[in-house]
Parts: C-alpha cells; structure tokens; sequence
C-alpha cells in the first residue's frame, strides 16, 4: 500500500465557525478558536468482506475498512489512548471526496487509492466521517454541493479561454504536466526492470534445479552440489517478497501521478473563475456602451438597433428614460458582481497557492523519504544476493 500521506487542513476558520453556526457539525468536534479538529493520525487498520442488500434489495458483497483515528497531542506525549474507530465502505471515501472537492475547489485534495485491502495513514481534519456512524451522509446530501459539482463539471467540460490567467496558477499547471509525465517515465523504468529482476530470480531457480539433479550422481562433489542448489532455490523464491515490496513502493509514485491531475484541477477551477470574472466585466462593459448610445443618441459600433433608429427614428424621450434607468440597475447590479467575482478569484488563487505551497513541501518530502527507502531495499537486496553467491562459493569449496 502507499505511504503514510500527511496532510493539512481543509477547512480555514471562518468555514469552520460558519458551519458551526449551521449546525452541520457538532460542537464537541471544535476545539478552541472554532478550528476545525485537532490534528488527528487517522489510518485504516483492517478490512473485511461482507454481504448484504442493496439499493434495489439485491445480494451483494462488498468491502468495508476500519477507520482508526487518535489525537496527535496524545501520540506526542507518549500516551498511548485506545483509537475511535468506525467502520466505512469505499462508496463513503467516494462520497467525502467529492464532497471536499466542490466544497474547497483551491485544495489539492488527495487522489484516493485502488480498492484493496486497506487505505493509506493520514493526518487530516475530518469532520462526522469520522465519529458519527449514521446520518453524516444525510448532512452532506443537504448542504447542495452535488448541484454545485453538476453546474461546476458541466463548466469545466466546456471549452472557454481565459484572458488573462494568474501567472502562479499557469506555472503550477506546467509543472503538473511535467509531474505527472516525469512519473509515468520513472514508473515504465521500474516496470521494466522489475520484468528483468523477476527473471534473473526465477533463473537462478534453474541453477538450483541443475545442481540438485547433478548432486544426484556424484559422491565426492554430491553435497556441496545439493547444498548450492538449495540456496539458489531460497534465492529464486525470495523474488516474489522483493517484488511485493517494490510495488509498495511503486503505489507512491502512481498516488503522486494522480496528484498531478489534482493540481490541475485546481488550476482549472481558477481558469473557470477567472473566465467567469472576465465575462461579468465585459457584460458591464458593453452595458456601459449601451447607456452612452442611448444617452447621446450617437452610435459606434454597427447594431440592429442603430439601423433601426436610422430607418425609423429615435425613440420617444419616454422609452429611452426608461431603458436609461433599467440599464442603470443593470449596470449597477453587474458591477457588484464583477466586485463578488474579483474577491473570489484573489481569494481563490491565494488560497490555491497556499495549499499547492504545502503540497510541494510534503511531496518534496514523501518523495525523498520514498527514493531513499528504495535504494536502500535495492542495497540490501543486492547484499542477499552476494550473500547467496558467497554460500554457494562455500559449498563448491567443501567439494
């Protein structure tokens, strides 16, 4: 499985005194200052199939992972305090995701692993996913963010360009592709040559099958024969450990390959508030301009209302006080939202940078911690098989 991924927060503290005053979350999950949770170590301990009905009353078998969760304070402190813990299928990690994603679209959130026997360590504030067995689903029905995400993907489906990008957010997203691309190169090469591995192991099976059979008709050299044989087979066999221990470590890279498309994701949630920025100004803009022809009677640019104006003539002083005054509320409504869109586009893009900060330091330091244990497996494993090649040395010369 992959590494242990620690993360920060996901919610900041007006959020958190926001959805304290709502109700959505128990009071007894705030601690001091309305922040969000202590920090907690959270990890799935175990997990076990069970059966059960469905939606549509069907049998069916299904997963469901052991969520453990203790204070970080405790842990510090050298106590050792019995875990909450409660049981979650994979549908619900699904569903909390999601949730995290529509709800705070500057946070990398982290990609979630393959469905296996067990789910990576975390360090996260969470909310009722944690301690609340039943109804937490309820409470993120309720909150609307499956109609936000609908809107929001049928948006970033769409084909639109932005202006003027956040030159921050532009790099960030050249950097992703380069993440994401320099991970699949590194993980084809450890494919490859774990193929190679895998085959001068299984090679060495055919040395110990040789010297066992040789044994078999000779005296003198029998037992060293037999003796060599029997630790090229224990050789041969330890691949299959090897292997097992290389893919754990080949699930970091491939968490961080979907990391990248989270970065991305990010950047793309700006773009789209960006866009959406940009055409609020240019609707206040071309309402701008429709006052001022309206005002002067003066018209700059070609429309089907100013040639209707020159066929037909001007408009009663009537009809044009009351456009005048309609395009005055207009205008005034227009230009609170671009103010409402400008916020929430800083906004956005600082809190984005903040988090996309944090991610790169722990990427940075997950990544070396990963390099490191890795060549220091390849080292040890380089060692057994010298250790193997120095036995068998042994037992040619006791021949």
């Amino acid at each position: 499985m992959a590494e242990d991924v620690k993360e920060e927060s996901v919610a900041s503290n007006d959020e958190s005194d926001r959805a304290a005053s709502d109700g959505s979350l128990s009071n007894t999950m705030l601690t001091e200052g309305s922040c969000l949770l202590r920090r907690m170590e959270i990890c799935v301990a175990e997990a076990e199939k069970r059966s059960g009905k469905n939606a549509v009353s069907m049998q069916e078998t299904y997963t469901v992972y052991l969520v453990e969760t203790r204070p970080m304070d405790a842990i510090a402190e050298g106590r050792n305090p019995p875990p909450d813990s409660l049981w979650r299928r994979y549908s619900e990690f699904e569903l909390l995701r999601n949730y995290l994603i529509v709800t705070y679209p500057y946070i990398v959130v982290p990609p979630l692993p393959e469905k296996r026997s067990s789910l990576p360590k975390v360090q996260r504030r969470f909310s009722d996913f944690m301690w609340q067995e039943h109804g937490w689903k309820e409470m993120v029905y309720e909150t609307g963010f499956q109609t936000k995400a609908d809107s929001r993907l049928r948006a970033l489906s769409a084909t639109f360009r932005v202006r003027s990008p956040h030159k921050r957010l532009v790099e960030m997203k050249h950097y992703s592709d380069g993440l994401q691309s320099h991970t699949s190169q590194l993980l084809r090469a450890r494919t490859r040559v774990a193929d190679r591995l895998y085959a001068v192991y299984k090679v060495h099976g055919n040395y110990g099958r040789v010297f066992s059979e040789w044994s078999a008709i000779e005296k003198e050299m029998g037992d060293g024969l037999q003796s060599a044989g029997h630790h090229m087979d224990a050789y041969a066999a330890s691949v299959d450990d090897i292997l097992e221990e290389e893919e754990h470590y080949a699930d970091q890279l491939k968490e961080y390959l979907s990391y990248a498309e989270a970065l991305r994701a990010v950047c793309r949630k700006h773009e789209l508030s960006q866009f959406e920025l940009e055409m609020a100004s240019q609707d206040v803009i071309s309402k701008k301009q429709q006052r001022e022809e309206l005002a002067t009677g003066i018209v700059r640019t070609f429309s089907l209302k100013g040639m209707t104006n020159k066929l037909f003539g001007q408009e009663a002083p009537e009809q044009r006080e009351a456009k005048l005054n309609l395009l005055e509320e207009l205008i005034a409504e227009g230009e609170e939202t671009v103010k409402e869109k400008t916020a929430e586009c800083d906004q956005h893009a600082e809190k984005a940078w903040a988090d996309i900060v944090r991610f790169k330091d722990q990427k940075d330091k997950d990544l070396k911690e990963a390099f490191i244990n890795y060549a220091l497996m390849q080292i040890s494993m380089c060692k057994k098989g010298i250790q193997v090649w120095s036995n068998a040395k042994e037992c040619f010369l006791k021949m």
